[in-house]
């Protein structure tokens, strides 16, 4: 896995995935929000990492068994591969009736330094994943072990999680508005473009909460337009 410049990891940091996703509209990917992921905490600070992908088929009885845990091809051989500072995103198909992941596995995945889980399955052991600290996003909590109703294949193959394509190595943004996946040939592209669209509305909002009316500001006029920009060349002198 290539590691992630902490330079990238600071500037979306200030991004929301909300902005992301206008950027990635405009370079014409309208399908990056994984669907059925979200955070488990209400006060979730935002989470960057590379993707390390974790796939699972429907349940088939000689295979998604008790037993099955104990092989090297298993979720727990894949949690010895993740990287320190990845983002587990775990392809459950959406299956909301046997909980993918549980505490112990959080609390070694939180051990060896993942930054976060994403996925569009549910968890189980809530109280216990809680604890470990690692931030989760998902579509909730089932008790059911995954082998009720999943199979484990295999990590680091491309994935459909939520029905959007995840690929390793892509750019995981998560805040509470969900995760979005930023193909990794268009990070260095998406970031400047994505860290400039935050700072011109944060101006607009200041204007809006100094009484600015929104027609003729957001989107901006040629007014508007050199009034930002005499708002940023202010601000580069200070």
């Amino acid at each position: 896995m290539t590691a992630l410049d902490k330079s990238i990891i600071d500037a979306l940091s200030g991004v929301t995935t909300a902005t992301l996703t206008t950027i990635l509209l405009k370079k014409g990917l309208r399908n990056v929000w994984i669907r059925g992921a979200f955070p488990l905490t209400s006060d979730q600070k935002r989470v960057v990492g590379r993707a390390f992908t974790v796939r699972f088929v429907p349940a088939r009885e000689d295979l998604a068994t008790p037993a099955s845990w104990a092989s090297p091809k298993s979720s727990r051989g894949a949690i010895e591969q993740m990287p320190e500072g990845c983002i587990a995103v775990i392809d459950a198909m959406g299956v909301k009736d046997a909980g993918v992941w549980g505490d112990i596995l959080c609390a070694r995945m939180a051990k060896r330094g993942v930054t976060a889980l994403v996925t569009d399955g549910v968890m189980r052991d809530l109280t216990g994943v809680l604890g470990t600290g690692l931030p989760v996003w998902s579509s909730g909590a089932a008790a059911p072990p995954s082998v009720a109703g999943l199979t484990f294949v295999d990590w680091q193959q491309p994935v459909a999680c939520g029905g959007v394509a995840v690929f390793p190595d892509d750019l995981i943004v998560a805040d509470l508005d969900g995760a979005v996946v930023i193909p990794a040939a268009l990070v260095e592209e998406i970031v400047g473009e994505a860290v400039e669209q935050e700072r011109f509305e944060g101006w607009i909002m200041s204007e809006v909460n100094a009484g600015a009316v929104l027609p003729g500001l957001y989107p901006p006029n040629e007014e508007n337009k050199a009034k930002y920009q005499a708002h940023k060349e202010a601000a580069k002198a200070e």
